[in-house]
């Protein structure tokens, strides 16, 4: 964490919380977070619990479970504590699968929580709080009802609910629940201009990029995420070049229309 705090200057910092079973692990997690100068808190909310990844398990891809990737919390000096009391004295460094079993049971606990438990959070955190995760109308309002500053309308880019909805058709039943009194911010399948131009046209005020900019830095490290945001910016810019659309601010609904496949459409048979 700190390493990014230094690379990243003075640009401002957002933190994702998965959020631990512990209340005591999540308030050390926060204090460590608002020392380092993050100002606003995402709180992923469709992870209580680790869903089943066959493409993941197909190709091994489990860093987590041999201890890697996990340093928010193998890092905290309250989790570390806990491990060392529940492990005879070990420290996660010495036994790093150990403590990643414990870690990802606090993380992806399968305990579900209710929006009382938002209280948790603020009695820590002072700053914005924004929920990731939302795909109802309903649980929209209910966020703005519990005084949360902004949601993501997202499904964990598909990797949790194989069957869920797309996050995108729920994004304008969303907006128009909310109207104005949050922040609606939208993920979950960005990978070209276009989509980042619907998007905004249904309502979003940002789009959140994320394994594009892995696959960047993987190949090319930092110059390699600067083209990966370069294309998707000129991407953009030309679709709305190619539809007529001077700025962000003029996109809107009445620019896109949707399409019914024949898919779509239930038959006589």
């Amino acid at each position: 964490m700190q390493d990014i705090v230094s690379a990243s200057g003075a640009n401002a910092r957002w933190f994702q919380l998965y959020w631990p079973n512990d209340d005591e692990i999540t308030a050390s997690i926060l204090r460590t977070v608002k020392a380092a100068g993050f100002k606003v808190l995402v709180v992923t909310l469709d992870t209580a619990r680790m869903a089943w990844r066959p493409a993941d398990l197909d190709t091994g891809f489990v860093p987590f479970v041999t201890g890697l990737g996990n340093d928010v919390g193998f890092s905290d000096p309250v989790f570390r504590q806990k491990f060392a009391e529940r492990s005879g004295g070990k420290t996660p460094e010495e036994i790093p699968m150990v403590a990643a079993q414990y870690w990802l049971g606090e993380a992806f606990s399968g305990d579900s929580y209710d929006w009382e438990r938002l209280e948790v959070l603020r009695k820590h955190w002072d700053g914005p709080i924004v929920l990731k995760g939302i795909q109802h109308p309903g649980d929209a309002v209910l966020a703005v009802q519990h005084g949360v500053d902004g949601i993501i309308v997202s499904n964990h880019g598909g990797r949790q609910m194989d069957g869920a909805v797309g996050s995108l058709e729920m994004l304008p039943e969303i907006v128009e629940a909310v109207g104005d009194k949050t922040t609606v911010l939208f993920d979950s399948g960005i990978r070209t201009g276009a989509d980042i131009f619907k998007a905004l046209a249904l309502g979003a005020k940002a789009v959140l990029v994320g394994r594009p900019l892995m696959y960047g830095l993987g190949i090319a490290g930092k110059t390699g995420v600067r083209h990966v945001l370069a294309c998707l910016l000129a991407d953009l810019d030309g679709t709305m070049g190619l539809a007529g659309v001077k700025s962000v601010g003029d996109l809107n609904q009445a620019i896109l229309r949707k399409v019914s496949y024949g898919g779509d459409i239930k038959t006589s048979i």
